[in-house]
């Protein structure tokens, strides 16, 4: 079991775009810790969604941090950007940056914290002389690119495998780590999840697509939560 708080993350990815600001208050106000925000470029996933000016839109609208997750290619340009417009997180895939350890210092250097995402297929070695500089590894449980995918079995494994790295480096004096997982992050799996390792849940149309009376989300972030802890 996961030692750190329980964080549920929704990802506005499943959001209703023309009510966003309703939207992004109303997950902070059934909990959320985090506002997941999916960016795709149509290039380095078969998808494009948003970009800094609607991340600079929603700031106003939450206390809560920003956690965006960058699915593009080159990586690099767009981390001033995000920085500006208000991002408190920035993780990226390292197969899209030339300069792993490049970007994740240019990601601190604008002040927000720094991580690396893992797809499905994508082994964990990329962590071997970085964990110093990460403050939080986000595991795919689908493959990238589009939201109400199913989560895949076998990310429990690397689940507990990335858990393993980060209670080792952790032992050993280094900087506590968040483990996140996103993809098929339901309440009848999300306790599996939790045992296996992870701290962090990107749920997006568990939470968004829920109905719940008081337009709040809180039945299912409450289900989350308990499901989790």
């Amino acid at each position: 079991m996961a030692t750190a708080p329980i964080r549920i993350a929704p990802s506005i990815l499943s959001a209703d775009f023309a009510r966003l600001g309703e939207e992004v208050r109303a997950i902070e106000a059934a909990g959320a810790a985090l506002v997941h925000f999916d960016v795709m470029d149509n290039h380095y996933v078969p998808n494009l969604t948003i970009g800094p000016l609607v991340c600079e839109a929603i700031r106003p609208h939450v206390t809560i941090p920003i956690d965006v997750h960058l699915m593009v290619e080159p990586v690099d340009a767009l981390v001033p950007l995000f920085a500006k417009a208000g991002a408190n997180i920035i993780t990226f895939h390292p197969e899209a940056s030339k300069h792993v350890d490049r970007t994740l210092s240019m990601i601190r250097e604008h002040g927000c914290k720094a991580g690396l995402v893992f797809n499905p297929g994508t082994p964990l070695h990329y962590l071997d002389h970085l964990m110093d500089k990460i403050d939080m590894i986000l595991l795919m449980s689908v493959n990238p690119g589009f939201g109400g995918q199913k989560f895949i079995p076998s990310t429990l494994d690397k689940l507990r495998a990335a858990r393993l790295r980060i209670d080792r480096h952790v032992e050993a004096g280094g900087n506590p780590i968040w483990l996140e997982v996103d993809g098929g992050v339901k309440a009848d799996n999300i306790g599996a999840i939790a045992v296996a390792g992870a701290d962090t849940f990107v749920a997006g149309s568990a939470v968004f697509g829920a109905p719940d009376p008081d337009k709040g989300y809180r039945t299912i972030m409450r289900q989350l939560q308990q499901a989790a802890g």
